[in-house]
C-alpha cells in the first residue's frame, strides 16, 4: 500500500510542478497577447484620429488668423461712423468665428484650448480698450488706435498660435 502511494506521488509531483510552469507560462503568455493586441488597437485607433485633430488644429490656426486684429480690421470695415457699432461689429465677429470652431476643443489639449480663449479674450479687449480710449471719436479712428497699437506690441494671438504649433510637433514626434 505504502509503496503505491510513493508511486502516486512519483507521478503526482512532476505533474503538478509541470502543471504549475505551464499555468504561469500561458498566463504571462495571454497577460502579453491581450496586451499587444490593446497597443494594436490603439495604434490603429490613432492612425483614424490624426487627421481629425490635425484639421481640428488647422482650424483653430485659421480662427487665430482671422482675429488677429490687423487682419480682422481689413476684413471688417464700418458699417458707419460710430465706434461703438463697429466696436460690436468687430466682437461679435470673433465671438462668431469662434462659436464655428467650438467642437474642436475635444480634439487638442486643455492647455492649448486655454490658450486660444486668452488669446481671443485680449483680442476683445484690446478693441474694447481701443474703443475707450481718448483719441477715439470714430470708427475710422478706431481703427487707427488699434493698428497702432499693433505696432507697438506683439498680436495677442502669436502666443496661442505658437502653442498649436508647439503642440502639432510633438503630436507628429512624439
Amino acid at each position: 500500500m505504502e509503496d503505491r502511494i510513493f508511486d502516486l506521488l512519483m507521478y503526482a509531483v512532476p505533474a503538478v510542478i509541470t502543471g504549475g510552469i505551464a499555468y504561469f507560462f500561458f498566463r504571462d503568455h495571454i497577460a502579453n497577447e491581450d496586451k499587444r493586441r490593446r497597443y494594436l488597437l490603439h495604434k490603429e485607433a490613432q492612425k483614424e484620429a490624426l487627421p481629425i485633430r490635425l484639421q481640428a488644429y488647422e482650424r483653430l490656426s485659421l480662427f487665430l488668423e482671422r482675429v488677429t486684429p490687423s487682419k480682422l480690421l481689413i476684413r471688417v470695415g464700418p458699417n458707419s461712423s460710430d465706434k461703438t457699432d463697429y466696436e460690436r461689429l468687430l466682437i461679435m465677429s470673433i465671438e462668431q468665428e469662434f462659436s464655428h470652431n467650438l467642437a474642436q476643443q475635444i480634439y487638442m489639449s486643455d492647455q492649448c484650448w486655454s490658450a486660444i480663449i486668452v488669446s481671443k479674450n485680449k483680442v476683445i479687449q484690446l478693441i474694447q480698450k481701443a474703443n475707450l480710449s481718448e483719441k477715439t471719436d470714430s470708427a475710422d479712428k478706431l481703427r487707427e488706435v488699434v493698428l497702432r497699437e499693433m505696432l507697438e506690441i506683439p498680436s495677442p494671438t502669436d502666443a496661442a498660435l505658437s502653442f498649436i504649433k508647439k503642440e502639432v510637433g510633438d503630436l507628429l514626434n512624439p
